[in-house]
């Protein structure tokens, strides 16, 4: 609390991007958890043999997402393809229909996630800055004095060394979990990118 005011206000901006962070890092690892467990329960209910038409009109008018919503989509337009065009359009349009919300999903997963990057990368530089200027302050100070003494300087300088302390420890966590996150969020493409390739091959088979 004796701090600087300029050290201060890099406290106060670290220990706000640390609580930041830690936000999104509960909130996105439950939204990544749940995805992960929706695409699963979906996809074993889809390759137990349910009725393709029966599903659709099951999920049609909820709020889908993941795997359903990929599903839904393609089936949807497959379905109206066929109907006016019939045979190999049908297929296009229901592949650019998932591909669209495949990517759409994904994007919604990765919301936040340049935030986490962004404080992991910047927050030691800010550190770094509040204690230059914490030890430039306590340098200046020894002007004031005719005998300069490791007593009168050691204050500062040690609260200057916090704010890199404190740099660390609110990008530390955000770069872990960044890393983790994008890792989580790669596993849940490939998850629904498989499943579309899966779908698209049965709906082949359909008007093969």
């Amino acid at each position: 609390m004796s701090s600087s005011l300029p050290v201060k206000a890099v406290m106060v901006i670290l220990i706000l991007a640390s609580v930041w962070s830690w936000v999104i890092i509960f909130s996105k690892g439950r939204i990544l958890a749940n995805a992960m467990n929706k695409a699963k329960k979906f996809e074993e209910h889809f390759w137990s043999g349910v009725d393709l038409n029966q599903l659709y009109t099951k999920l049609s008018g909820q709020k889908n997402t993941g795997s359903a919503r990929i599903f839904e989509a393609g089936f949807k337009e497959f379905k109206r393809k066929q109907t006016n065009a019939g045979g190999i359009r049908s297929i296009e349009g229901s592949d650019r229909a998932m591909r669209v919300a495949l990517n759409r999903e994904i994007e919604k997963l990765e919301s936040n996630l340049p935030t986490l990057a962004t404080i992991g990368s910047t927050s030691p530089y800010i550190g770094l800055f509040g204690t230059v200027v914490g030890i430039m302050l306590a340098f200046h100070a020894l002007s004031d004095v005719t005998q300069a003494t490791i007593a009168l300087v050691a204050p500062g300088i040690s609260e200057a060394l916090i704010a890199t302390a404190m740099g660390l420890f609110a990008a530390i966590p955000a770069v872990i979990f960044y890393n983790k996150f994008s890792d989580k969020v790669e596993r849940i493409y490939a998850q629904y990118d498989a499943f579309k390739e899966e779908f698209s091959a049965i709906l082949h088979r359909q008007i093969g």
